[in-house]
């Protein structure tokens, strides 16, 4: 964690009662007082002494006193302290990995696969588990077949990743005939089968820069197709899955009505969560915004963290478990990180995942 200018870096002692001060504010969701100090912190200083530390520690931003209660309460600085400097994660071999390899099984759809993870986010951390849609670019294109429905309408089937089909109507300049359609399939097949979607594009931009009198009219026909197929698709709705928002209302410090209603309208617009995870797009490893760190009034009280999820080097989205700012971040952090590696590998054809 990066101090604030004229801040004195804390010594060991108000170190080790910070950490006390979370994990047991943490655990117990109750402001925390020096009396509860003395007993748990080991270091065998009297309440005067600990009440000293607290005071130092309030004076710098890293604890508070909630309304009335003597007890105090970790600030946003104060866990971002505690993640950064304090905490030792779990061990993730205190996961179960045969149930994780089993919900994510390598032979799903995407779309499946999406919706188990988000699911089994929520479901391990009683939390809510949020997944974006992979990146279509990626999919390899693994078959290609044409049917005419009307005189410019044509129905195009694509298999993607061995296991993913999709279909979408396409409007053409001019009809086609069933043995036209054929010839067009056949070419594309040879020019683009296995190759990822961005590949295909980036090659119908080329094709369609050549020179127009080199190209016969079966290449000026496939690539006319093609195009209108593997156009940039419009932007989805459903841009990521969440499970388990009603989890939230379990915890006193959200389950406020205008609070959740503030939390639930961001959820239902999707704005601000799918900008706070397009952040993530970019970074490495588990990253993780507490409180007003995301920028955004309704993720107040709230933390996210999240992980990319890539395949042979390439991310293909985010996923992470939305929760309060007490949330036991040394627990989360690793199913955050493995079920990121574990749906990256899932959605890579002809793997099975990894034993975490």
């Amino acid at each position: 964690m990066v101090q604030r200018q004229g801040d004195e870096p804390l010594n060991e002692r108000a170190q080790h009662l910070l950490r006390m001060l979370v994990h047991r504010y943490i655990q117990d969701g109750q402001p925390v007082g020096s009396r509860a100090l003395t007993r748990y912190s080991g270091l065998g200083l009297s309440a005067a002494s600990i009440r000293n530390v607290m005071a130092d520690l309030e004076d710098a931003g890293y604890i508070q006193s909630p309304h009335t209660s003597a007890g105090r309460i970790p600030t946003d600085r104060g866990y971002r302290f505690f993640v950064d400097s304090l905490m030792r994660v779990r061990p993730e071999s205190g996961l179960d990995s045969d149930s994780l390899r089993l919900r994510l099984d390598a032979g799903q759809d995407a779309g499946t696969l999406v919706d188990s993870a988000s699911n089994l986010l929520s479901g391990l951390t009683h939390l809510a588990g949020v997944v974006t849609l992979p990146k279509r670019d990626f999919s390899a294109i693994r078959h290609l077949e044409f049917l005419p429905l009307t005189e410019r309408r044509i129905l195009a089937i694509v298999v993607l990743n061995d296991r993913e089909v999709q279909n979408r109507v396409i409007e053409t300049d001019r009809a086609y005939s069933p043995a036209e359609l054929q010839q067009v399939s056949n070419y594309l097949a040879a020019e683009f089968a296995g190759k990822s979607v961005s590949d295909v594009r980036r090659g119908l931009l080329e094709a369609m820069q050549a020179d127009q009198q080199h190209m016969n009219t079966l290449m000026t026909s496939a690539i006319a197709v093609a195009r209108e197929l593997f156009s940039e698709p419009p932007a989805e709705d459903d841009d990521f899955v969440m499970a388990g928002e009603t989890n939230l209302m379990t915890f006193a410090e959200l389950s406020s009505v205008e609070k959740l209603k503030e939390l639930f309208e961001a959820f239902g617009q999707k704005r601000d969560i799918l900008h706070l995870l397009d952040r993530c797009l970019s970074a490495d490893g588990v990253q993780i915004f507490i409180g007003e760190e995301s920028g955004y009034r309704a993720f107040d009280g709230v933390s996210l963290v999240t992980s990319t999820y890539q395949s042979d080097d390439e991310v293909l989205g985010v996923l992470g478990v939305i929760g309060p700012t007490r949330m036991e971040y040394d627990r989360v952090i690793p199913i955050v990180d493995v079920t990121a590696r574990l749906l990256g590998h899932a959605l890579k054809p002809g793997q099975a995942p990894p034993h975490p």
